[in-house]
């Protein structure tokens, strides 16, 4: 059943309110292939546990990387194995290429972003996630600005909810003014956005400012893994976060527990979340996807085999590193 815009926008907002949505990892052979077996072993998995959906093609899944045939195979395996209710919600942007000339790298970027949206949207994607346009850093202010608006404007006639993406620039976003923040979140299409601040409280808290004061019927959908208890009490109503990849449950109930006000419960799950956190976001902060990867080699969901990030990250784990992780996991009872 093809679904209207309104209906799309009712359907996010329903599962993400109170609700989980895991950045997908993708599974892979050593030598970079994606390990298929492992893939639907995942996506059947993780489907049935307490989520609102699935991020996919997102940082965690390397999207900006991934071909177009890959990024097709990912796509259809978990809409296969999500269930009606479910979302599944697809990054779009594009990577820079800093060959070409400034006009040709502005235009080569659009031209892959918009491709890569009309691929989801005709794929069936629930809504889009949009990377922060970064390219636009290389513009002059009012420039930059009218871009951004632009840009996401564009995307919004392809009849997809927008998930705006709000990462903070050290962390190599895009930091949004609250100009251009008003006019993205006064878009129909924008049913909210994804925060993550990382080690910026006052972004985080700033922003949540906004929104309870401008903009109460939107979203603050938390991305904050490392303060993600502390989100909750800024006011996100639900997460899209890597950490959920894994152990997605037991950060469920977290926020049932807080919008239940049920706090001695919140504070319980909320210190062994952090604890879970800071275990695997850490640094080498981008090595978090090969962390999540060997939490579910390590629960038997995936096979060792499969626990790969794609090639060329560099990154491998040590035995004393899967150590700490096999203790995290007992000691912080995830589930």
């Amino acid at each position: 059943m093809v679904l209207t815009m309104e209906q799309r926008l009712a359907k996010t907002v329903q599962a993400m309110t109170g609700g989980l949505i895991p950045a997908v990892p993708v599974p892979r052979h050593k030598n970079g292939e994606i390990h298929s077996e492992a893939q639907e072993a995942y996506a059947g998995y993780l489907s049935r546990q307490q989520i609102a959906g699935v991020a996919v093609w997102v940082h965690t899944g390397r999207g900006l990387h991934l071909q177009a045939e890959e990024r097709k195979r990912i796509f259809q395996s978990w809409k296969s194995h999500l269930n009606e209710a479910q979302l599944l919600v697809a990054g779009v942007g594009s990577l820079i290429d800093t060959t070409l000339s400034e006009p040709l790298r502005l235009q080569k970027w659009r031209q892959n972003s918009i491709t890569m949206a009309e691929e989801a949207a005709s794929g069936g994607a629930d809504a889009l996630l949009v990377f922060p346009p970064v390219i636009f850093k290389e513009l002059e202010s009012s420039r930059r600005d009218a871009a951004i608006i632009e840009y996401h404007r564009e995307l919004s006639a392809l009849g997809v909810p927008l998930i705006l993406f709000y990462l903070y620039e050290e962390a190599g976003g895009l930091a949004y003014s609250k100009e251009v923040l008003r006019e993205l979140l006064g878009m129909p299409s924008v049913v909210g956005m994804k925060m993550a601040a990382l080690d910026s409280v006052m972004t985080l808290q700033e922003v949540s400012s906004l929104f309870s004061s401008e903009f109460p019927g939107k979203l603050l959908i938390t991305g904050e893994d490392r303060m993600f208890g502390y989100s909750l009490m800024c006011g996100a109503t639900g997460a899209l976060v890597g950490l959920g990849a894994a152990f997605p449950n037991i950060q469920s109930d977290l926020i049932t527990a807080y919008r239940s006000k049920d706090y001695p419960q919140f504070m319980d799950l909320s210190s062994r979340v952090d604890a879970y956190a800071m275990s695997t976001f850490t640094q080498p902060m981008d090595k978090y996807i090969l962390r999540m990867l060997w939490c579910l080699a390590l629960q038997g969901i995936i096979p060792r085999e499969a626990a790969h990030d794609m090639n060329g990250t560099g990154y491998e784990m040590e035995e004393i590193e899967l150590e700490m992780l096999r203790q995290t996991i007992q000691q912080c009872r995830l589930y």
